[in-house]
């Protein structure tokens, strides 16, 4: 059993979805980005997404852009990656790595493999990698022992989706709504039609994320969800340091374990 499908075996067993929070390393500094995901950790996620700062984001809104530009400003390189990931494994955490895969490919794919295992880390979410194309990073992850985490949309076909779960392993990231990163205002309407469309396909726990900010959302999300993933509401906290990180971890943690079954 990987360590991702031991946490929603657990998360299964108390009933209820799971917390993903997401915070990038480097940002504000890397001694920074431990102290914040040790915040989070603390405060309640279930798993941790340790994103990489980027120069050249697809996905990303302003508030994950503005958070890399200063993680970069500040010095990180990709290599402070896999201290900050094991960090997080040495505070008792779980963590995968959300990344777009140039700098993968930069780094080296096998050689990345090797190291975020050595880490402690659980597996990566490659956002802009599609299964077609992930070739290298299926024989690397199959060889460390790491989850693949892929994308499905709300415009993505039945085709597309089933293509997209039979490569992934760990869960399935469910982007709630088109478009970048961002706390909204109001769960997407079509976030729940979108996990049941994946679920049709697989077994797989289902990972929603994209505009999730607050306790409700959460409660929300995590009634037609197994995991309630929150990004930008985050990076916004920690502008303030890890007792905002902490408190908006707290209240969402609360929110997965006050799912409200949707009509």
């Amino acid at each position: 059993m990987t360590g991702l499908q031991d946490l929603f075996a657990q998360t299964k067993s108390e009933g209820r979805a799971a917390l993903v929070g997401y915070l990038p390393a480097g940002y504000p500094t890397v001694p920074g980005s431990k102290d914040l995901l040790a915040a989070l950790i603390d405060g309640g996620a279930d798993l941790v997404e340790v994103g990489v700062p980027y120069s050249d984001p697809v996905m990303d809104g302003p508030t994950i852009q503005l958070a890399a530009d200063a993680a970069l400003k500040n010095g990180f390189r990709l290599r402070n990656l896999f201290e900050v990931v094991e960090s997080v494994s040495a505070r008792g955490g779980r963590a995968v790595v959300m990344t777009y895969w140039n700098p993968v490919r930069q780094y080296g794919v096998e050689k990345f493999a090797r190291d975020l295992a050595a880490a402690g880390g659980l597996g990566l979410i490659t956002p802009d990698l599609i299964p077609d194309e992930a070739g290298d990073w299926m024989a690397a992850s199959e060889q460390h022992g790491l989850d693949r985490i892929f994308l499905v949309a709300p415009s993505s076909s039945e085709e597309r989706i089933d293509l997209t779960v039979k490569a992934s392993s760990g869960f399935v990231y469910a982007a709630a709504v088109m478009g970048v990163t961002g706390a909204r205002d109001q769960v997407s309407s079509g976030a729940a039609e979108l996990v049941a469309r994946t679920r049709a396909h697989t077994d797989l726990p289902i990972g929603v994320g994209l505009g999730v900010r607050s306790r409700e959302q959460a409660a929300e999300i995590a009634g037609f969800a197994d995991a309630v993933i929150v990004g930008s509401a985050l990076v916004s906290a920690a502008a303030g340091g890890t007792e905002p990180v902490h408190a908006l971890a707290g209240e969402l943690a609360e929110g997965v374990r006050q799912a409200v079954a949707n009509a």
